[in-house]
């Protein structure tokens, strides 16, 4: 392909528009600094939620968060595994200009911006529990890239077992209480627990709820990183069943297979923390003065014996955690703030959790970086108009080899490897991607890879 023949303006020509509503300052009637709330759990797929379409079991307070605020029905993750995403969702880079496109070991270096310094810079109290995955055991602390407190965990794959020795709150330990490493662990690497009383995902909400009691006379930045539903991986392979909740529940005398009782059970577990906090905000009187998102790292897994095609959990959408087809990035999201967006709405403003930064920024009065590959989101959150202005890119490498995608308003380009061919889908009249028309549209496939190559 000669792809320096085919003009760029064909393509961004075709970038999606959002319907208007009104061209007024989208911020204008925001007179104080909001508390900005980031709920991102791991691994939930766009099927995984009732008001996304699942119909195995419910989730009434998403549903509700859904009702009262806009679902965002073309929101992606930054990546379709963990530690990068989570990575361009600090940075609001995507793998274009990051240093890893795959679960990498990396610690945060000092070059790396990210939202929570941003904020802290112009007054805001900063803080996050559950997984932060970008710790080396000396670089990458939250507490040296912005956060004023974090509980949870620091190293990805400890997050796996969720009845671990102990979490992190800030550079402490703290013990949970019975919950002992089971034998013949060590070739699991210390990831699973037979001794099982403390559920960490329990500890980290409790210290969420802490943090937002005791910032609530003031902006404050909190970043939810839950663990739930992910598998315990190495636990499927001792016990056959790494979906580790502290009771099956409702689901108890279902006639399903146990790691599917765990998995129904952790996304109810997690529904109902999400009430909690919703119902925190209330209590306090700062919810119409909160900006909560929630969403999930990546697509579903098919881990610890819990198979993703139980639940239909990718919805109409094809692939799974660690493809690039829609089933491995686009996730379930949704925005809340009431008075602010409207109650019940829905936006198919293509967006990635690389776009939270640039947002975060925009809403807290605080200076954007230059060169970012994020956009602030709050025209589309309030209904306004918008075009998106660059393509979305993700590029994913582990063991399996190189997978490339790029969104352009509806059109979606994929490569799963090295030596494979480009296809090219039509997202708007073909969620499921199974109609390549890369042979029906050359030249604009071309210049849609050419806009990658010219990064």
């Amino acid at each position: 392909m000669n792809f320096k023949t085919i003009p760029l303006i064909l393509v961004l020509s075709c970038l999606l528009a959002v319907p208007t509503s009104s061209q007024d300052n989208h911020l204008r009637q925001i007179k104080d600094k909001p508390n900005l709330i980031y709920i991102m759990v791991d691994d939930l797929g766009y099927g995984d939620l009732s008001c996304f379409g699942q119909k195995s079991f419910e989730t009434p307070k998403i549903d509700q968060l859904a009702a009262e605020g806009m679902k965002l029905t073309d929101y992606y993750s930054g990546n379709t595994v963990c530690r990068p995403s989570r990575l361009y969702l600090w940075t609001g880079l995507d793998a274009r200009h990051s240093p890893i496109i795959g679960n990498t070991p990396y610690a945060l270096k000092n070059s790396d911006v990210t939202v929570a310094e941003l904020l802290k810079e112009v007054g805001y109290t900063t803080g996050g529990v559950g997984k932060w995955a970008l710790f080396n055991g000396e670089d990458g602390h939250p507490n040296d890239h912005g956060f004023d407190f974090w509980m949870g965990f620091l190293d990805q794959g400890r997050a796996h077992n969720f009845y671990p020795h102990y979490l992190w709150r800030n550079r402490e330990h703290v013990p949970l209480a019975g919950n002992l490493l089971g034998p013949g662990h060590e070739p699991y690497r210390g990831r699973v627990a037979n001794g099982r009383q403390t559920y960490s995902h329990d500890v980290m909400t409790k210290e969420a709820l802490g943090f937002i009691r005791r910032n609530a006379d003031n902006p404050f930045l909190l970043h939810v990183h839950w663990t739930i539903p992910h598998a315990n991986n190495e636990g499927g392979r001792v016990w056959k069943d790494g979906m580790e909740v502290p009771s099956y529940g409702e689901f108890e005398n279902k006639d399903w297979p146990n790691p599917e009782k765990g998995f129904a059970a952790m996304v109810t577990h997690m529904d109902r923390d999400v009430g909690k906090i919703m119902a925190l905000l209330k209590e306090l009187n700062i919810d119409d003065n909160t900006l909560l998102i929630f969403t999930s790292d990546n697509g579903p897994h098919h881990e610890g014996n819990h198979h993703h095609t139980f639940f239909d959990s990718n919805g109409p959408l094809k692939g799974f955690k660690r493809d690039l087809y829609e089933g491995g990035i686009r996730v379930p999201t949704i925005a809340r703030w009431p008075g602010k967006i409207k109650a019940g709405s829905s936006s198919a403003f293509p967006a990635a959790n690389w776009d939270w930064l640039p947002t975060a920024c925009e809403l807290a009065g605080s200076k954007t970086p230059k060169d970012l590959d994020g956009m602030s989101l709050i025209p589309a959150l309030m209904g306004k108009t918008e075009k998106r202005t660059s393509p979305l890119f993700w590029i994913y490498e582990e063991r399996r080899g190189k997978k490339t995608a790029i969104r352009l308003g509806k059109w979606k380009a994929i490569k799963n490897s090295e030596i494979g061919d480009w296809e090219l889908y039509d997202l708007f009249q073909d969620i499921g991607e199974e109609n390549d028309l890369a042979e029906k549209n050359p030249e604009f496939l071309e210049g849609m890879v050419r806009l990658l190559e010219n990064g």
